[in-house]
């Protein structure tokens, strides 16, 4: 269970990271003109919020310290 808590959290924190110093991305596709079943779509390339990396950030830090702490 602390082996999980710890490989959860260490993956959460380098996602986290990933994600504030803006490698992150997402494509989005919209569509400008549709006449029948023919349509023109544009897509384009969004960058991840950074509130997520840092709660990313948070909750692995969280979660690795929680992994790590002894039971009293």
């Amino acid at each position: 269970m602390r082996a999980g808590l710890i490989i959860v959290g260490i993956i959460l924190l380098v996602a986290g990271i990933w994600v504030v110093s803006g490698h992150a991305s997402y494509q989005d596709t919209d569509t400008l003109l549709q006449v029948g079943s023919a349509k023109i779509t544009a897509t384009h390339d969004k960058g991840v919020p950074q509130w997520i990396g840092i709660a990313g950030i948070a909750v692995g830090g969280l979660l690795t310290l929680g992994g790590f702490m002894k039971k009293g």
